[in-house]
């Protein structure tokens, strides 16, 4: 099977990511009612280049060309496309930032609850153990631990594997948001 580099345009060492476009409104979202250079970009083109960009090694440098029909290329248009490009990646950014903040923010407090949770399981796991009634005690003992340690589930979960896609994701988009931009006029 042919190596993912291989489906993509190479120039100066960065891989390219290229659009084209018969109209400069199909970059961009037509139900977003600000204007143009405000607006969100189409779902279609912002998933096309977000997974272009995370098909490579982080490492990997980029570049965007987009091509426009001749008379659109030099429009005042086509030179607002790159910074609204940037500025919906930009914005992207800080969604994943504040999203990050609630995460970790739950994180944190379900720590607690979890690991209070646990500390009083744990101690009255010890004081049912020495009830006279070994194997009641026994059971109860080990649903307390059973139940301490479930308590754990959310904490555990949300700080070891719901925060770095997160951050994977925040890394994108900066990546895209700081990508070079280059109009061209199509052939």
């Amino acid at each position: 099977m042919a190596d993912i580099e291989s489906l993509y345009k190479k120039v100066d060492g960065m891989i390219l990511i290229e659009i084209k476009l018969s109209s400069i409104m199909q970059l961009f979202n037509s139900f977003d009612p600000a204007p143009f250079h405000e607006k969100e970009l189409d779902t279609a083109a912002e998933h096309y280049i977000v997974d272009t960009v995370q098909d490579f090694p982080e490492k990997t440098k980029f570049k965007m060309v987009i091509y426009l029909p001749g008379d659109l290329a030099s429009s005042d248009q086509a030179r607002k496309i790159k910074p609204a490009i940037q500025h919906h990646f930009e914005y992207r950014v800080m969604t994943m930032d504040r999203k990050y903040r609630l995460h970790f923010r739950h994180g944190r407090s379900t720590m607690v609850i979890g690991l209070s949770f646990l500390t009083i399981a744990l101690i009255a796991r010890q004081m049912v153990s020495h009830l006279n009634n070994q194997l009641v005690a026994q059971i109860f003992a080990d649903a307390l631990l059973i139940c301490g340690w479930a308590a754990m589930w959310e904490p555990v979960t949300v700080i070891l594997y719901e925060l770095w896609p997160i951050l994977k994701m925040k890394k994108v988009y900066q990546k895209i948001s700081e990508m070079e931009i280059e109009i061209v006029p199509s052939s």
